[in-house]
């Protein structure tokens, strides 16, 4: 079979669209906010943000090209120039909507980080992308952040955001962001291209430190063409997007996406509350709603009768993200809320959707859909030396991507413009593995790799090892991925103790705590399961596949767990 393609699908028509009066000139910041106060909609609502009471705030699309030029005002006297990292670590508050912006009109790249991590993974995050501002609220500094400052030399500003723009406590060494920005002059945005860098999302690996992926402004050209093919998005609709602040989701279709097609931008300060939510989509009158399989399969806990009583509501489009959606999730969201949900299938690395169904015809339930337009994609097998694609339908293979479309990553951090070894012959393999049908749906079939897909966070097993190996008991560690009913996968780690340790439930519960002190509660292992040494391979590598064995109860790990990698040479686990 071979790869599907698009070929009638012209990127330049939007990048003339969002590209503003400048030739070859293209700035996120501006093409989700100013362009719209010069086409004449200022007084649209852009951004309406949900508080805790469900009181609401209105932000026009004029409002939030003014504050985010503020933001870039100040940003720009703190020293912020070009390609200078910003930090944030924010929850779903309507100060992130200025705080991106301001940030792309300044130049700087957008660094969110999840609010849930641990002091841990937010330091060694800070470290790796060189963030000389972190932009947070005075509670999450005081928690992740304050104790490690001093080891962060290269964080020169630390800028607090309260909830409503008020800071209530500026710690030392901080400043009120929002009382800074009050006193500041919008500044216009400086000349971005395409290819300057935007924003960074890290993301997990099987082995060594977390990768931080790099996109450019040309990004937006996909979240504009995504945004209108699988959600319909235009200056009309109330999009929902409900990802957490840290994920790239959040990024591309919970501020970006929406934005540039005009539409209001939906944010609900609060974290998942079934029968809330319900509400939500019916009293804020909700069109378009991007949410997880975690979060559907909560809402279908609380029973259909609940969800029936909120099914008069405006939805016209419901798409999930982030693992697998199956069946019945599909068809009760069209018995329960009047849409199906359409799954839909893309990376941090790839910035964008490139698969997903659709609405009418275009979807197939149980499967990541069909190949969006302006994109070309292969199912993959080695050959010898070589990757080719394959000629049959329902051959299982590594799902590969041409090189070329508009929001792929131009590399991982400190990697330069080679990211290898994800791109190899002009593609770039994703290390999922899929197979093909007929008519052109991919299904998913597992990873080539041992990431672990906790509901839509993954989860890269060296990074929990490495923090449960700072704890004196333990001698090694391996973490792999135990299947879970709501969460799809949960981490659970196996430990080799140091002598003079007893390995009993007292010690099980000082490892477990210390681990959700260190990498927070959605990072830690769920247990801990001790054994007198790792299984290995000859060369000395964890044999995580046998591991995993054990966690489900499987009495042969090598056999149970093993997979055939369709392409050689790129996976170093075993």
């Amino acid at each position: 079979m071979a790869p599907a393609s698009s070929s009638e699908f012209n990127w330049g028509d939007a990048l003339a669209e969002l590209g503003g009066p400048s030739p070859g000139m293209l700035n996120i910041g501006v093409a989700c906010a100013d362009r719209h106060v010069a086409a004449g909609a200022g007084d649209r609502v852009a951004v309406r943000c949900l508080g805790r009471g469900r009181e609401r705030r209105d932000i026009t699309f004029r409002q939030l090209s003014d504050l985010s030029g503020r933001a870039a005002a100040v940003l720009a006297e703190l020293g912020v120039r070009p390609g200078d990292t910003v930090a944030v670590l924010l929850g779903r508050v309507s100060g992130l909507f200025a705080t991106a912006l301001g940030i792309w009109k300044a130049g700087g790249i957008y660094c969110p980080l999840f609010a849930a991590f641990g002091p841990g993974p937010i330091r060694s995050r800070l470290e790796l992308g060189r963030a000389r501002v972190l932009i947070t609220s005075d509670e999450l500094y005081a928690r992740k952040v304050a104790g490690a400052r001093s080891s962060l030399p290269q964080l020169e500003h630390v800028l607090l955001l309260g909830e409503d723009g008020a800071c209530a406590k500026v710690h030392p060494g901080c400043s009120d962001f929002g009382a800074l920005m009050a006193a500041a002059q919008p500044a216009p945005s400086v000349s971005t291209r395409p290819d300057d860098p935007a924003f960074l999302h890290f993301t997990s690996g099987t082995t060594g430190t977390p990768k931080g992926a790099v996109h450019s402004h040309r990004a937006a050209l996909a979240h504009l063409a995504t945004a209108r093919k699988v959600f319909g998005l235009t200056e009309a609709d109330v999009f929902w997007c409900t990802a957490e602040p840290g994920w790239v989701t959040s990024t591309a279709y919970g501020v970006i996406a929406p934005l540039v097609c005009g539409a209001t931008a939906l944010i609900d300060e609060v974290d998942l509350e079934p029968r809330r939510w319900y509400g939500i989509l019916h009293d804020e009158n909700v069109t378009a709603w991007y949410t997880t399989p975690t979060a559907i399969r909560t809402m279908m806990r609380f029973g259909a009768a609940l969800a029936r009583s909120y099914r008069a509501n405006s939805l016209r489009v419901a798409a999930s993200v982030g693992e697998p959606l199956n069946c019945e999730a599909v068809l009760w969201g069209e018995k329960a809320l009047g849409v199906p949900f359409l799954d839909t299938w893309w990376q941090t690395e790839t910035g964008a959707i490139v698969i997903a169904n659709a609405p009418g015809d275009g979807r197939r339930p149980g499967s990541m859909g069909r190949l969006l337009p302006g994109v070309e994609a292969a199912v993959m097998r080695c050959d010898g030396s070589e990757a080719k694609p394959v000629e049959s339908a329902d051959v299982v293979g590594e799902l590969a991507i041409r090189a070329g479309w508009p929001s792929m990553f131009a590399g991982y951090l400190g990697d330069g413009k080679d990211p290898s070894p994800c791109f190899r012959y002009g593609w770039y393999f994703t290390g999922d593995l899929v197979r093909r049908d007929d008519d052109g749906f991919f299904w998913f079939v597992g990873r080539v790799d041992d990431m672990i897909k906790c509901g839509a966070l993954q989860i890269g097993p060296f990074e929990v090892e490495a923090v449960l190996m700072d704890h004196p008991a333990v001698a090694e560690v391996g973490v792999v991925g135990k299947p879970d009913l709501l969460l799809r996968e949960v981490p659970v780690a196996f430990a080799a103790l140091n002598p003079g340790f007893d390995a009993g439930d007292a010690l099980k519960t000082e490892l477990l705590s210390f681990a959700r002190q260190e990498l927070g509660s959605t990072m830690a292992p769920r247990e801990i399961l001790f054994v007198a040494e790792l299984p290995k391979t000859t060369t000395g590598k964890i044999m995580r596949r046998v591991l995993k064995a054990k966690a489900v109860g499987e009495p042969d790990g090598s056999d149970a767990l093993s997979v055939q990698r369709p392409c050689p040479g790129r996976y170093d686990d075993e």
